[in-house]
């Protein structure tokens, strides 16, 4: 087989770094150190990808699937992908891994000692995402957002040396709580890949069928569904929000865009009336900013 140009590599690892821009949050905004942003860099690169495999969202051509050895005929295949991609992980952890994200994750985990369990919760999430399209109860869902998103939080403050048991219970409330917001703003495009993360009791309690949400625009019952649910991130936002007060510098400021982005996410949510079939609510900046002085300033 023969392995892609450095060039073509390169393209592959620069598209999946791209979507950086597309968060509801800074990924690795320029007022970090260096050193912080590359590793929250590598850190995001690996988790962009494990959700591009899981999504069936690779760039066009194969190029991931090669690097990762995994042949043309089976590139389709996402649950044989992801155990490609965990097989190159442990690489990282004791050896030479082959993808390019991967390998530049693995100057970031010697140099922060990392472990591998939060980068193997994110490929479970996406496991998971191939085998469980729906969530019965709040509690299933939560337990899902465990491997979704509370390991990226955890990994952030082991980038930046300030885990804590405290911190990583306030860090688990914000990540869960943007998870939440996103599963809210994809509701349609979810829908359209046979996945409701909206709990089947929730639903159930607002009287809203999986056809309701695949009108084009919301009707009242979907909008309170909607509205119960954000109040719900908002209270997990309000609940993590500590986290920011409890550091200092630069990275105070990091997380504050964190909680802020969450909140203005919800805000946009809100200012649709709730009603997220048309496509993703998104903040615009100014309120981003706004609601980053707030957090700075622990309101909210």
């Amino acid at each position: 087989m023969t392995a892609p140009t450095v060039s073509r590599t390169g393209d592959v690892e620069r598209g999946t770094l791209d979507k950086a821009a597309d968060e509801n949050f800074p990924v690795a905004p320029f007022f970090l150190p260096r050193a912080w942003r590359e590793d929250l860099t590598a850190v995001y690169g690996f988790a962009r990808l494990v959700d591009d495999i899981g999504d069936g969202d690779l760039a066009p051509g194969g190029t991931d699937a090669r690097l990762l050895g995994v042949s043309a005929t089976d590139a389709e295949d996402r649950l044989l992908l992801l155990d490609a991609f965990e097989a190159d992980l442990r690489r990282v952890f004791d050896g030479e891994p082959r993808h390019p994200l991967l390998r530049r994750l693995r100057s970031t985990v010697h140099r922060r000692a990392l472990t591998p369990e939060p980068f193997l919760a994110l490929i479970a999430a996406n496991r998971q995402d191939q085998l469980v399209k729906r969530y019965e109860t709040y509690d299933d869902l939560l337990a899902y957002c465990e491997l979704s998103a509370n390991p990226v939080g955890r990994l952030v403050l082991a980038v930046t040396g300030t885990a804590t048991p405290e911190r990583i219970r306030r860090s688990d409330a914000i990540c869960t709580a943007l998870q939440i917001v996103e599963h809210l703003q994809d509701v349609a495009e979810d829908l359209g890949r046979d996945r409701v993360y909206l709990p089947a009791a929730d639903m159930k309690r607002f009287h809203v069928q999986e056809a309701d949400l695949a009108t084009k625009s919301a009707g009242a019952s979907v909008r309170a569904l909607v509205a119960y649910e954000a109040q719900r991130a908002r209270e997990l936002l309000n609940e993590g929000a500590p986290l920011v007060g409890s550091v200092h510098g630069r990275l105070r400021l990091l997380l504050a865009g964190f909680v802020a982005g969450g909140r203005a996410a919800i805000h946009a949510i809100a200012a649709t009336e709730y009603d997220v079939l048309p496509g993703p609510p998104k903040p615009g900046k100014l309120r981003l900013l706004r609601e980053v002085g707030v957090t700075l300033r622990g309101e909210g």
